[in-house]
């Protein structure tokens, strides 16, 4: 069993369509790195120029925010869901 990430529409042009992604992970950083792998230029729209999350990305472990966690640091399981959500902003 894997971690199940949950893709984005902005992001699925990246990942070709896919809605869903299945990695080993162990970290959300290991978990980014295999994204990455998988799709190639995936890492850019997720992470910084420093390695950090993009203030517009929120990514959420089985419903909560890393940030609140561990960010990158995260650790996940097998059988876990990461849901990436960009920010949505307007008036």
């Amino acid at each position: 069993m894997s971690v199940t990430v949950r893709i984005p529409s902005p992001l699925r042009r990246v990942t070709n369509g896919a809605e869903k992604a299945e990695v080993q992970g162990g970290t959300l950083e290991k978990c980014i790195n295999e994204l990455e792998a998988q799709f190639p230029g995936i890492r850019e729209r997720l992470l910084d120029e420093s390695g950090d999350l993009r203030y517009f990305v929120n990514v959420y472990l089985n419903g909560e925010d890393v940030r609140f966690l561990q960010g990158l640091n995260t650790d996940t399981k097998p059988g876990d869901e990461l849901s990436i959500v960009p920010a949505v902003a307007g008036g």
